[in-house]
């Protein structure tokens, strides 16, 4: 099912919201408890959580998840994850994607929304980009996070791609974390946001099949903070190829 008519969508859209909220409310008392096992134990029990809720959220409103993997991966490692971000379901695709301890960041204005916003800023980082105190905060806490062998995740796009193009410019934070605490990193592909929940609008939702790629490991040995632009230049090219060679729905010409 690609496409809904406009009334069966809408009551589509409002199906899957109150699927999503009673999941939420059903499973909230785990997410106080765990809250106070800290930022790291508690927060790893909050992100497996978090995979639960999608687990069982996306059959009921016929969403299926596939990932394939390109390259292997160990999880036992701790790694820098990347991906393309083109949609909020991406939220949903990244943790049915990465099945392991993890923390994204994140941005912070997403916990000012009620309930949900108390799930968000316990399992994530959170940022606040026009504070740079708050980013130097944030970026500290993503390299202990690392150290203590709990892998992250960051979208380098740091907002919605809404060209045409498979990516837009990354900003430096993940290649300069990455660099400094020698971690390497894993970029992913979600050709399936765009489709399923277009950017401008959060009530296109449809259902459908969401697909992620795990694509080659990039190494960061050898590299110094002044070869950032030459290391992300490394990674958006084969993101930029491998999208292309799945035809993101998104790219044209």
């Amino acid at each position: 099912m690609k496409t809904l008519f406009t009334p069966f969508r809408w009551l589509y859209v409002l199906y899957a919201l109150l699927i999503f909220i009673a999941i939420m409310f059903a499973i909230l008392p785990f997410f106080v408890i765990f809250s106070w096992g800290g930022r790291f134990h508690g927060a790893n029990r909050m992100m497996r959580l978090c995979m639960f809720w999608a687990d069982c959220w996306m059959p009921l409103v016929f969403m299926r998840h596939k990932n394939y993997f390109e390259a292997p991966h160990d999880p036992s490692r701790p790694t820098v994850f990347i991906a393309n971000h083109i949609s909020y379901f991406d939220a949903v695709i990244l943790v049915k994607t990465i099945r392991q301890n993890f923390r994204p960041l994140g941005r912070a204005e997403t916990a000012a929304i009620p309930i949900f916003g108390f799930i968000y800023r316990n399992a994530i980082v959170t940022v606040d980009r026009s504070d740079p105190k708050n980013r130097a905060e944030s970026v500290s806490k993503l390299k202990e996070l690392l150290q203590r062998g709990i892998s992250i995740f960051v979208f380098p796009e740091g907002t919605f791609n809404m060209t045409s193009s498979p990516l837009k410019s990354f900003y430096d934070g993940a290649f300069r974390i990455a660099i400094e605490t020698g971690t390497p990193i894993k970029p992913l592909l979600f050709l399936d946001g765009y489709k399923l929940m277009h950017y401008r609008h959060p009530f296109s939702l449809s259902p459908g099949l969401s697909r992620s790629v795990y694509i080659e490991e990039i190494s960061v040995e050898g590299y110094t903070l002044e070869d950032i632009p030459i290391l992300k230049k490394r990674v958006m090219e084969l993101m930029e190829r491998k999208l292309i060679e799945y035809q993101a729905p998104w790219i044209k010409g």
